[in-house]
């Protein structure tokens, strides 16, 4: 395992990889999406994804880090990332617990960057792991919110939905 400047180059190499497919999927669903509120869910965010992602690069470069370092590292956890993905294609519930599982690990990649930058001194980390960290637990609230309510509906089924929209109209 590598240590010192390497080790956080590393770090910073699997951060961008990783935060990139997370940012792709959104921009994917943005557009795949059939739930309207899921659509929404992502338009609200990606500006934000799209800040850290550049927040990171600009961090790897002024590192000096080198984009390929540590491919073998994330491949594996990339790959399964992809898998929840490529299996997620089916259904807009699926797609949206897919870019849970992907959020979840780039909120505790950019709390730990916030916490080690904050002890060691390193002003950037820990800005980019701050600001990371809280977009990030923002989306995941609505996005935990939003998935919980598309599983109730498919567990009721869509009479109880059309139901239960019916019913929320306010008659005048």
């Amino acid at each position: 395992m590598d240590r010192g400047t390497d080790f956080l180059k590393s770090q910073i190499n699997n951060a961008v990889m990783q935060h990139g497919a997370f940012l792709r999927a959104l921009e994917d669903h943005e557009s795949q999406a059939e739930d309207a509120r899921f659509r929404d869910l992502c338009t609200r965010h990606i500006p934000h994804m799209r800040e850290h992602q550049r927040m990171l690069e600009d961090y790897q470069r002024t590192l000096g880090a080198e984009a390929g370092v540590g491919k073998k590292a994330m491949g594996a956890a990339l790959g399964m990332a992809r898998g929840l993905a490529d299996a997620a294609r089916e259904s807009d519930f699926l797609r949206l617990v897919g870019d849970i599982v992907m959020a979840r690990q780039a909120e505790d990649t950019f709390k730990t960057f916030r916490e080690a930058g904050r002890t060691l001194n390193i002003e950037q980390l820990a800005q980019i792991g701050e600001v990371g960290e809280r977009h990030h637990d923002e989306y995941l609230k609505e996005a935990n919110r939003l998935v919980q309510q598309i599983f109730v509906e498919h567990v009721r089924g869509p009479e109880a939905v059309q139901s239960a929209t019916v019913d929320a109209i306010p008659l005048v």
